[in-house]
């Protein structure tokens, strides 16, 4: 549901042609989704299918032909009842991390500490790298300062599970 949403909510905005999608996800929206250029590519080519967006071919010079993707009446009434259904819905956030530390215990509490600190540096340069974005307008300002208090609640936790490490 996310990705069609994406795609479409995108598409809404303006008519692009798939590495353009492409770009604009990977560098405005990367917070958000990991969507991956083949899998957009088929969702496209599925929804052009379903008629949620029509596909024409286009030709700039020497360059090869390329499909411009634009938003039809169909694809815009799925865009609404997907926006809908995202903002009522709560769907659980499962953190794969939190598998090994259901087993810290089964540890050395030193090589725990030093193991959650290498993961401590990974997520402090994430969280630099976020604060450091540029701020968008709207609401995909919204999408990063929600990624970015995420972050920061995860990093002073992980500080208060070192700390307690490091007493015992």
């Amino acid at each position: 549901m996310e990705r069609k949403l994406l795609l479409l909510g995108i598409l809404r905005q303006q008519e692009m042609h798939g590495y353009q999608l492409y770009e604009f996800i990977e560098r405005d929206l990367s917070a958000c989704t990991d969507i991956k250029k083949p899998t957009a590519y088929y969702m496209l080519n599925k929804m052009a299918e379903d008629g949620w967006v029509t596909e024409e071919e286009t030709q700039e010079g020497n360059r090869p032909p390329r499909k411009v993707y634009s938003l039809t009446e169909k694809g815009e009434a799925a865009f609404q009842r997907l926006l809908h259904e995202n903002l009522t819905t709560y769907s659980t956030v499962y953190f794969p991390g939190d598998i090994g530390l259901a087993f810290l215990d089964s540890l050395d509490a030193r090589e725990a500490v030093v193991l959650l600190e290498q993961r401590r540096v990974a997520l402090a340069k994430s969280l630099a790298d976020l604060q450091a974005a540029p701020e968008h307008s709207g609401s995909l300002q919204l999408v990063l300062e929600h990624r970015t208090r995420h972050l920061a609640e995860e990093l002073a936790w992980l500080d208060e599970v070192i700390e307690r490490l490091q007493l015992i």
